[in-house]
């Protein structure tokens, strides 16, 4: 039996547990070094002599250590491993010609370290990480697979590569200057002009890079990545930090690049991915500790088997449990006690006016939001919150639990931050239960708020949002940065809370599905990007749906199996039939 071992240091604190993995090892304590002590005050775990008791990584207080056994057929050298007791990648994804390959796995499993071996970012090492490993002998490795080709093309410099990375908050770091000089500079396919209309990147032409706010960012670094010419395309994320409607837009450019070339996507967004990509390869394992990428399968097989958490193919399993997309949860209509109102206000800046009609929230009700970025749906969140004024019109103040778009990590550990957030709640059986434990943060309660992931973090702000009293919640994209398996979870723990504890809650997000399984009603805003924004009263879903929908020329289904919601082919049967209709959401 082969076994992986894995500690986590920016979670381990030996010092405060006082060596506690050390001093209970049963392999220490007769006399051999199982765990040793290194000079980074962490301990290292000799894998050979591990017995997999679990009595470490079940009493380690920081969740630090991993013991896995892998599978039997795994009993070979990884492709890469970074270091002792770190994290291994044992198979890559292959691009295919002409198609949009789509990656889908958890947060940590090894997908956007797949895309940095493919993009030449990184070379295998094959578990030897003390050791370069020669172009001729990883080649070699691969020889009896397509990789093997291919890689010895790449490294040949046979092989002309374009990788947009998933950190895109790091551009400004490697490029300065204005964007237009970025444009000009990396435009080999003379089609600057159209991605900049169709990205939208007109008005920020002459600002710096380090100006960018985060979907800019994004949008600018699709294009620099699409105007390359080459015949590889790797895009890690791309639709972070977009608005649904920019999702789209991206999702067809890519469609369209890969008419001639090879595209390789990852990404969490479920309906962006379903839409995007033309096969589907799943990595599966467990975060932070190894990752497997399964054998190629076409869109819809690959993400119903996502979901079930067993791939037929491989005949594994990974996953005790299947997502449900509930049926209820498409058409329910709200009739409950009305929370709050608000009347018709509107906010004026200086360049940009939003306009807004009265509206109704009512108890357990999950009011969404959905529209373009620019167009006011956070600054709307802020003047309910009372964090922003109204230029005309009143509206009632009441107390409001806000969860900002844009968070910041405050010093501490996760339990210190939500025992002061929760009070007495945090104590409770339900929301140890309901909360803490659905989000899987009962896990990370030791860790320092300042070394959590994206994700982490993010659903720490979720849950602390959950757990001030007050009459509203107000989530502004809750589901960013996490993988699909924890925004389902997060959607569902926002939805109970707001039954079970009887309040209104309100939810901007850009991603449909998302919205889609947690809304009862929505607000569709509407306008000019940057100029204007105006939103009329909530519309039940079937009809808030059906208009972003429309907005976006997509048409929806659900598939037969479990429900998901699918957008239909352009042009297909049932695409038509449903526009015809007039029924873009669900005919």
């Amino acid at each position: 039996m082969v076994r992986v071992a894995v500690i986590k240091k920016e979670k381990c604190n030996s010092e405060k547990c006082n060596w506690l993995c050390f001093n209970l090892c049963p392999i220490n304590r007769t006399g051999k070094e199982c765990i040793t002590k290194q000079e980074d005050k962490k301990p290292q775990i000799d894998e050979k002599l591990c017995t997999g008791c679990g009595i470490c990584p079940k009493r380690c207080p920081f969740e630090a250590i991993s013991i896995v056994n892998l599978p039997e057929k795994l009993e070979q050298n990884p492709v890469i491993r970074y270091g002792y007791n770190t994290f291994e990648l044992f198979s890559l994804p292959i691009p295919k010609h002409n198609n949009v390959v789509g990656i889908l796995g958890r947060n940590g499993i090894g997908k956007s370290t797949a895309l940095a071996i493919l993009s030449n970012q990184i070379k295998p090492n094959f578990g030897d990480f003390k050791n370069q490993i020669s172009e001729e002998k990883i080649v070699h490795s691969f020889a009896h697979s397509e990789l093997g080709a291919y890689l010895k093309g790449l490294y040949n410099e046979e092989i002309k590569i374009s990788y947009k990375p998933q950190r895109i908050e790091l551009l400004p770091k490697f490029y300065k200057g204005k964007v237009k000089d970025l444009i000009l500079k990396v435009d080999e396919r003379n089609i600057s002009e159209k991605l900049i209309k169709e990205l939208q990147l007109d008005n920020v032409l002459n600002r710096n890079i380090d100006e960018l706010s985060g979907g800019e960012l994004q949008r600018l670094a699709i294009l620099a990545c699409l105007a390359k010419k080459a015949q590889f395309y790797f895009i890690d994320e791309p639709a972070s930090f977009l608005d649904v409607t920019q999702r789209i837009k991206v999702a067809r450019l890519i469609k369209e690049l890969a008419k001639d070339t090879s595209v390789m996507v990852v990404e969490h967004d479920l309906a962006t991915l379903d839409y995007i990509s033309d096969e589907l390869q799943i990595v599966y394992g467990v975060p932070a500790v190894y990752g497997i990428f399964s054998q190629s399968k076409s869109t819809r097989r690959g993400i119903n088997e996502y979901l079930d958490g067993y791939l037929p193919d491989d005949n594994v399993r990974f996953r005790d449990y299947k997502i449900v997309f509930s049926e209820t949860a498409f058409s329910k209509d709200v009739q409950k006690t009305i929370e709050y109102e608000y009347d018709d206000f509107d906010k004026e800046y200086d360049e940009f006016v939003l306009k807004v009609s009265r509206g109704k929230l009512h108890k357990g009700e999950v009011l969404a939001i959905m529209g373009a970025n620019g167009l006011g749906k956070s600054t709307f969140l802020k003047i309910l919150s009372g964090i922003e004024e109204t230029t005309h019109g009143t509206i009632e103040k009441v107390k409001v639990s806000y969860k900002p778009q844009h968070i910041v990590a405050v010093d501490g550990t996760v339990e210190e931050f939500l025992i002061k957030t929760a009070g007495k709640e945090y104590e409770s059986g339900w929301y140890k239960q309901n909360i803490l434990e659905k989000l899987n943060i009962h896990t990370i309660l030791n860790n320092e708020i300042k070394n959590l992931s994206g994700g982490e973090l993010q659903k720490v702000c979720v849950a602390a949002a959950l757990s001030t009293d007050a009459k509203l919640i107000a989530l502004d994209e809750p589901s960013a940065f996490i993988d699909v398996e924890d925004r389902l979870k997060v959607a569902e723990v926002i939805k109970e809370f707001t039954v079970k504890k009887e309040v209104a809650t309100i939810v901007v997000d850009h991603d449909v599905q998302f919205i889609d399984y947690i809304a009862d009603s929505m607000l569709v805003f509407e306008g000019t990007p940057g100029k204007e924004g105006f939103v009329l009263s909530p519309l039940n879903k079937r009809k808030g749906m059906n208009k972003v929908l429309k907005i976006l020329d997509i048409t929806y289904r659900r598939d037969k199996e479990n429900n998901r919601p699918r957008i239909n082919k352009p042009g297909s049967q049932l695409d038509e039939m449903q526009r015809e209709k007039g029924e873009y959401y669900y005919a």
